[in-house]
This record gives C-alpha cells, structure tokens and sequence, in this order.
C-alpha cells in the first residue's frame, strides 16, 4: 500500500472529498524506489482499468519525470466529486492499493479549472 502525504498538509483529499464540486481533476505524485517501478506500473494499470470503468471518469494519462528520477504524476478528470468520491472511497478500489510496492508514496490533490481571461477557459 502506498504511504499518503498529502500535497496540502492542511487540507488533504479526505477532507477534500466531501466538498460538492465538479468537474473536478486529480493530480497525483507518486515517488517510489526505482527498483518498484515494474510493480507501481501495474498497480496504477490495474486501479486505471477499474476506474475507467466508473460513473463520472473522463479522462486519466500517467507520466514519468524525465531522466532518472522514479517519480510519476497521475492526472485524472472526473463529472464530479461525488463521482470521484465514489470510486475512491469504493471497496474494490481500496483493496487495490495494497498491490503497490511498500516505497510507494503518494501526494493525491484535486483542482478545478479557473478561468482566466484571454489565457484559458474555466
């Protein structure tokens, strides 16, 4: 199971999760030892598969940091945070993350587009 540090001490997804707000977009770091990255690849391929399969999911893309630093960043797009919140908090979805390796550490965050005028749209 990955190890949760949130990216916002303050204000971590649990507390974020119970806000009504949508659409809403997931970003998360993943650092992990280089070593579990075949093992983190097939964890995150596993839990992406479920959550394509969920009410709400848009979108997800996984990245690596360039060179040889083993850190990952997940952005996803949900309808909502009550679609979100269902996945995440779903039974299935919990029992998975005990597939990634122990040096796993995740920073989960959701964002909202803002708009900014003659730059992008909200």
């Amino acid at each position: 199971m990955p190890q949760m540090r949130p990216m916002d001490p303050a204000f971590p997804i649990d507390r974020q999760i119970v806000i009504d707000a949508g659409p809403v977009v997931l970003v998360n770091v993943f650092t992990l030892d280089v070593a579990d990255e075949p093992i983190f690849l097939k964890a995150w391929q596993d839990d992406a598969a479920f959550m394509k399969q969920q009410v709400g999911f848009i979108s997800t893309q996984l990245h690596r940091a360039v060179g040889d630093s083993p850190t990952y960043l997940n952005y996803a797009v949900w309808d909502s945070m009550a679609d979100f919140r269902a996945a995440f908090t779903h039974p299935e979805f919990r029992a998975k993350l005990s597939s990634y390796p122990s040096s796993a550490v995740a920073s989960p965050h959701l964002f909202q587009k803002v708009a900014v005028p003659g730059v992008c749209v909200g």
